[in-house]
């Protein structure tokens, strides 16, 4: 497991039990790059580094990134490897959108050519939503 990675376990607190206790867990990883790069240059950067843009593929996934945000100054958003390609909203790491968090906006259906890249806007004490960003912007990002 990498360096900063994180265990937990879902839907139960901390437990410390015997080896032959079983529960169910999850492992994410996420840091937070307070470099500002395009949404280009970020995903280069995070697969130089062995890793890829964050993927926000669930509500705890979310949670987790907002609590490394809460850490550290970064640009009001952040890129997310979340991408507008082949007339659809897809995420980099392959993942289902089985998790979405658009904000008032909603989904952009089509986008113009320069906003199809997806950033996470940083909401300190609330929900962070996704956003339609101009992909040459330079904004911190988040590799997972």
């Amino acid at each position: 497991m990498p360096l900063g990675s994180k265990c937990y376990t879902v839907g139960n607190p901390w437990y410390d039990g015997g080896l032959w206790y079983r529960i169910t867990f999850f492992c994410y990883s996420a840091s937070v790059v307070t470099e500002k790069k395009t949404w280009e240059e970020a995903l280069e950067y995070c697969r130089e580094h062995n890793d890829d843009l964050a993927s926000v593929g669930s509500e705890t996934e979310m949670l987790l990134i907002q609590k490394e945000l809460s850490k550290q100054n970064t640009t009001e958003h952040v890129w997310i490897g979340l991408r507008f390609l082949s007339g659809d909203w897809l995420l980099m790491d392959g993942q289902e959108m089985d998790f979405e968090a658009w904000g008032e906006e909603g989904k952009p259906s089509c986008p113009h050519a320069k906003m199809r890249c997806g950033a996470l806007q940083v909401a300190v004490g609330r929900k962070g939503t996704w956003k339609a960003h101009d992909c040459e912007e330079r904004l911190n990002f988040i590799c997972s």
